[in-house]
């Protein structure tokens, strides 16, 4: 559906704005808000007081708040971030401020909150309606200019509360601006609907995918093959001929390269990271990082990659695995790369192996870690492969790639259709929160 604009615009004297409709006024933020307001509104509470608690993973990417957590007043009021019903937060930290996460605090345990420290917290006055505001900071915009603003270094790169203050925008009176809030939480709620709908059908996908491999690799593809017990509960029944043998034990050459980071430059050799190994392949568009030529003997001193080759991570994620398909590259720590006994172990048949249930059931119960999986190399040789002879090895191989490339399309295409719903989502709310297009009446 087409939105049509306004029927008379002025210059807003803003060069990213430009025109504005001609009722609408124009200000800096900092004369509609409060920034970071005080704790005054809790301050007569009894510090027993249970209040919401609210860590940035509580804050979704779309608006939502995970409201489970409380802690009592006493417990949160020094060293984290205060805000009450109503207030609108944004994350200020990179990538998280990127991605879009904020929300309209609402229904707070005690009316109050705490979280963290990298929320900045806007509270409304009485000119402008905290919906609107919340979808005005996750305009394109704002997060656009507030991207360039940011400062520090790599993954500690902040927003300043400046930006915000002296951030100038295009606003029409309370009425009008609920109108434009009404409007955008039907379309968008409409629009999330759509898209949790093909993230549905991409899990399905993955799950059917991941279903197909198990299945070709500890039963075979003859339906007719004579079974037999394996022993082991994660396969069940498998053909007579295949064997159980220790992964490790067929190893030719190994290299570990976990230890410290390298250090990163804007171009030269490109650096794999754990990043960019995914389910199957590798992702040299997730992350982009690069070390120095010079450096390149010492950071690949314990091994360099061959094609073929299987990348494992063995942290952040756990268990993903791609095989090398190119030689120019450095490889990161959390990765291992393996090289395969060729007369015993396709390649291609075992890093399908490797991304089947049992395998991957296999590494979940070797695991240790809280807060991340990960895998400890002395962990390696407990390991095991369902492993047929080498020829049906190839046969289930081909017969795999073939099959997850027609799945790996389907996702593809409908992972191009969230992609165009999640930029037609921000473009809507740009356009309305900027007055680019009048939604009074769609709004009714």
């Amino acid at each position: 559906m087409k939105y049509k604009p306004y029927h008379v615009y002025k210059d807003s004297g803003i060069d990213w704005l430009g025109e504005v409709p001609e009722h609408w006024h124009v200000k800096r933020l900092r004369f509609l808000v409060t920034m970071n307001p005080s704790k005054q509104k809790v301050s007569h509470l009894p510090k027993d007081t249970e209040v919401s608690f609210i860590p940035m993973e509580a804050v979704g990417d779309d608006g939502k708040l995970d409201l489970e957590r409380t802690r009592t007043i006493e417990e949160a009021e020094t060293g984290y971030t205060y805000f009450a019903e109503g207030d609108v937060t944004y994350a200020k930290i990179t990538p998280c401020f990127e991605n879009g996460k904020g929300a309209v605090m609402r229904m707070l345990v005690g009316g109050a909150g705490f979280g963290t420290t990298e929320l900045t917290v806007l509270r409304p006055s009485l000119k402008i309606n905290s919906q609107f505001l919340y979808y005005l900071t996750i305009s394109s915009a704002f997060r656009k200019l507030g991207e360039g603003s940011m400062y520090g270094a790599g993954g500690q790169k902040r927003v300043p509360d400046d930006f915000a203050r002296n951030f100038e925008i295009g606003w029409p009176d309370v009425t009008e601006q609920q109108y434009i809030a009404n409007f955008l939480a039907r379309e968008t709620g409409r629009l999330d609907t759509l898209i949790e709908k093909k993230r549905r059908i991409i899990e399905l996908l993955k799950e059917k995918r991941i279903a197909l491999i198990s299945h070709a690799v500890t039963k075979g593809l003859d339906p007719n093959v004579k079974m037999k017990d394996s022993g082991i509960e994660w396969i069940g029944k498998m053909p007579v001929h295949w064997e159980i043998l220790p992964f490790t034990k067929y190893v030719t050459d190994k290299s570990d390269y976990r230890g410290a980071t390298p250090e990163k430059v804007q171009d030269g050799v490109f650096l794999v990271t754990a990043k960019n190994v995914r389910m199957g392949y590798i992702d040299y568009e997730s992350s982009q990082e690069y070390v120095r030529e010079e450096d390149y003997s010492d950071i690949m001193r314990r091994g360099l990659p061959h094609k073929g080759d299987i990348l494992f991570t063995t942290e952040a994620p756990l268990g993903n695995v791609a095989l090398v398909d190119r030689e120019d590259i450095a490889l990161a720590q959390r990765i291992i790369r393996f090289r395969m006994m060729p007369k015993r172990f396709d390649g291609v048949f075992t890093l399908f192996a490797m991304m089947a249930g049992y395998f991957q059931a296999q590494l979940a119960s070797l695991s240790t870690g809280s807060t991340a999986e990960g895998l400890k190399a002395s962990k390696l040789n407990l390991l095991w492969l369902v492993a047929p002879r080498q020829k049906e090895q190839r046969i289930i191989a081909d017969f795999l790639a073939c099959e997850t490339s027609k799945i790996d399309r389907m996702l593809e295409k409908v992972e191009a259709a969230i992609e165009k719903l999640t930029e037609y989502r921000t473009a809507l709310i740009t356009a309305a929160v900027t007055g680019k297009i009048d939604v009074r009446e769609a709004a009714t």
